[in-house]
């Protein structure tokens, strides 16, 4: 007998740890259960014949909003080439409606809803017994009607999931220390869940050590707000600061105007890239929160991200959703303005999702939200927010994807803001810019954005084009060791011996690249890049004050990257700043 769970992932580097889960608590049935993980880029067709060719007993798929539309189509065709197999689906895309899923497709034999488990487990047993009632079974949904409420687990019931740690190899490592939240997000299905339970944290640190011992590149918490329980969050942060192995980072979803000054001390002790923090504001409109029952205090968000950010080793990513109620265009920008003043590594615009069985499905009519009838349900316009703003909003979230997020543009971003009232207004021009140009139509390749936004800076002013040009440069250089340059970049042919000769002269007497001692001045050259700039264009040099000459000054200053050590938080080469009389 053979139990099929199916996965349909977003991506290859991501797993279904529920199908996990589900194989692991079966105990000595597990070695009827199979996993088959595929992602929503397959061809159906190749979905359907792996499946085929597996000649599964029973089968269940994992639901989920961003694979969805493919499930139904597949389950169609599936039940025609399988007409006697079973089929089960669960997953939270099809707890809220099961009943009606199972009238419009009448292939499905029936669906798990709620936490998964137990109801697995007894399900799986009743086909490799082929004994009992399937009625029996609570948090069910059958053909014949609903079955009995299944209570929640005690989460350290649940086995550990990564015993064959090979087979997550070059993918993202999912973990839960937790279940439920203590929040009632009205946007969010965890709203649902009253009560917050805890992993026991002697089973956690083991299994942290598991990830530690087998230098798993990445461990993503999939906990709602980690720090929600201070007793907790501090027992996993220390036990990852004290046992950090160089090499694994964790990434944790928290509460950030919930840090308090002991957790924040601790964060500041870790190792740049131990730790990564994502934070979801989704709006500073005080009626908005309200409104959404979230509560935060944006002031004390603030303190918070600032202070975190001053320890320059944690990486920070803070969230926005766009489409919420009370929030207009406007709105959103100020808050857009709040967030990207706290200098988050990575700025999200998210934009709502109304998920069936949350509390915004029920308020949708009094917002005059409309959203799209197809997963992933987005929102198209409020009473608040039209069509036409939601639209110029999606182009702007791509700017903020391609010149902030990306962190290749970030000395360059900074003059830029000088030209604009607000981050919001130069995002906006910037959109218009790309839109005038038709490259949203076609996206410029990722060496051209540089030109593209040369361009950009030169329409706005002209005069100091020159500096933009070279603000350009030195943040490409910052990023990459490139070969080829673009056009934007001046002609190193008049500067040629002057670079030659330092790298001689570096060569003989280790200045600067004291630890390549194995290689001479031609290695040297290739391996590291040294720039000429007629402006003070950095503005990270520690102790450096950044100056603006004018376009007609005639001294020239060198920077030396060397992309031997780089920053471990940003991926920045190291540089150092060679003053042109140095140079002759």
């Amino acid at each position: 007998m053979q139990f099929l769970l199916v996965a349909l992932n977003a991506k290859y580097i991501h797993s279904n740890p529920a199908l996990y889960s589900l194989r692991s608590f079966a105990g000595e049935n597990k070695r009827y259960v199979q996993i088959a993980e595929y992602t929503i880029n397959n061809r159906m067709e190749e979905i359907l014949e792996d499946i085929y060719q597996r000649k599964p007993d029973v089968i269940g798929f994992s639901c989920y909003i961003w694979n969805w539309d493919m499930i139904q189509d597949i389950v169609i065709e599936l039940h025609k080439l399988l007409p006697e197999v079973p089929i089960w689906l669960g997953g939270p895309e099809v707890s809220f409606d099961a009943e009606e899923i199972l009238i419009h497709y009448p292939v499905l034999t029936g669906i798990m809803i709620g936490e998964g488990e137990e109801t697995f487990a007894e399900l799986l047993q009743y086909y490799v017994s082929g004994q009992g009632d399937v009625s029996q079974i609570a948090g069910l949904v059958t053909k014949e009607g609903r079955t009995d409420y299944r209570n929640s687990l005690l989460l350290t019931q649940i086995p550990f999931l990564y015993d064959n740690i090979s087979d997550f190899q070059n993918r993202i490592i999912y973990y839960e220390s937790q279940r439920g939240c203590p929040f009632r997000c009205s946007y969010c299905l965890s709203s649902i869940d009253k009560s917050v339970r805890f992993r026991d944290i002697s089973v956690v640190k083991e299994e942290l050590q598991f990830f530690l011992d087998h230098n798993v590149k990445q461990v993503k918490f999939v906990d709602r707000t980690f720090n929600c329980n201070h007793e907790h969050a501090m027992a996993v942060w220390s036990y990852i600061q004290e046992h950090d192995n160089s090499v694994t980072n964790f990434h944790f979803e928290i509460a950030g105007d919930i840090l308090n000054d002991e957790e924040i001390a601790l964060l500041h002790t870790m190792r740049p890239g131990l730790v990564q923090l994502e934070i979801g504001v989704q709006s500073v409109n005080s009626d908005t929160l309200k409104e959404i029952r979230r509560v935060m205090d944006i002031e004390k968000l603030k303190q918070v991200t600032a202070s975190i950010r001053e320890g320059n080793n944690i990486h920070q990513h803070l969230d926005l959703i766009a489409g919420l109620p009370f929030e207009n265009y406007e709105s959103f920008g100020h808050s857009f303005d709040e967030v990207y003043a706290m200098g988050p590594n990575q700025l999200q615009l998210g934009f709502l999702k109304v998920l069936k069985g949350s509390y915004m499905h029920e308020k949708a009519g009094d917002y005059g939200l409309k959203y799209m009838d197809k997963p992933p349900y987005e929102v198209l316009f409020t009473n608040w927010l039209s069509f036409a703003e939601i639209r110029k909003l999606k182009k702007i979230e791509e700017m903020v994807e391609i010149y902030y997020n990306s962190n290749q543009f970030t000395n360059t971003l900074r003059a830029l803001l000088r030209l604009f009232k607000s981050p919001f207004a130069m995002f906006e021009a910037l959109a218009d810019y790309y839109a005038q140009k038709g490259y949203f139509i076609e996206t410029p390749s990722r060496v051209y954005r540089y030109q593209v936004l040369s361009s950009f800076a030169e329409t706005l002013d002209e005069k100091r084009s020159g500096l933009y040009r070279e603000l350009l440069t030195f943040d490409m250089y910052l990023r990459e060791n490139l070969k080829s340059r673009p056009d934007f970049t001046k002609d190193l042919q008049p500067y040629k011996r002057q670079i030659s000769l330092f790298y001689k002269m570096e060569e003989v007497q280790r200045f600067y690249l004291q630890d390549y001692d194995e290689y001479d001045s031609r290695q040297l050259e290739r391996m590291t890049h040294l720039e000429p700039f007629r402006y003070s264009v950095w503005s990270s040099l520690k102790n450096m004050p950044v100056k603006e000459k004018s376009e007609d000054a005639d001294d020239i200053h060198y920077v030396l990257f060397d992309y031997k050590h780089r920053d471990p938080l940003t991926y920045e080469a190291k540089v150092f700043l060679i003053p042109g009389e140095k140079m002759e």
